[in-house]
């Protein structure tokens, strides 16, 4: 995605956001008003900090609504649905730093073992899904940022699926992702 395309996509966040904190509700957008690239399907996800610290983070895996909504679908979750979190006050709005993810389309990992695996990741490059059963798992490629050892991020991740940070199965797919990023 263009870099052009940053502000519009910024201030369509803040925008969904100021919404949710004055009307409660999602805020509704015409994909029409915007550019085409804007309107095309993709996958997005909307991260919040305050000071440097998570304060929310929503998206999608799969390519649904155009991107102008689904990134403003996400903001207002980030802000309001994060269950980690209670939802945003009014005295939160102006601290709030973003960060817009927008994801390119997942392709399986093919691998023989967990070590071939790990041979094949890219840091901070590749965002991860892990499934395994009814469990499952997204580390953003920004997360290489707090786990930069290759075992380590798949560790992390096991565990956000909900295994723990030694399991392996024959089972486990891996698909990755990589994403445009956007902040402001």
């Amino acid at each position: 995605m263009d870099e052009q395309y940053s502000k519009p996509l910024l201030d369509i966040v803040k925008k969904a956001i100021k919404f949710g904190l004055e009307n409660n509700s999602r805020i509704a957008i015409d994909p029409e008003a915007f550019a085409p690239a804007l309107r095309e399907r993709r996958a997005t996800f909307v991260t919040l900090h305050i000071n440097k610290i998570l304060r929310g983070c929503i998206g999608s895996l799969t390519a649904v609504s155009p991107l102008i909504e689904d990134l403003a679908d996400n903001a207002y979750s980030a802000a309001f649905r994060d269950s980690r979190f209670p939802p945003l006050q009014e005295s939160e709005f102006e601290q709030l730093q973003y960060h817009i993810s927008i994801l390119s389309e997942t392709t399986p990992l093919l691998f023989a073992s967990e070590k071939d695996l790990i041979s094949q990741l890219r840091p901070h490059v590749d965002g991860l899904v892990l499934t395994e059963g009814t469990n499952n798992g997204t580390f953003l490629p920004s997360v290489w940022k707090q786990l930069p050892d290759k075992a380590m991020f798949l560790k992390h991740l096991k565990q956000k699926a909900g295994l723990s940070q030694d399991y392996w199965s024959d089972g486990i797919t891996i698909e990755r992702y990589e994403v445009d990023d956007f902040e402001g």
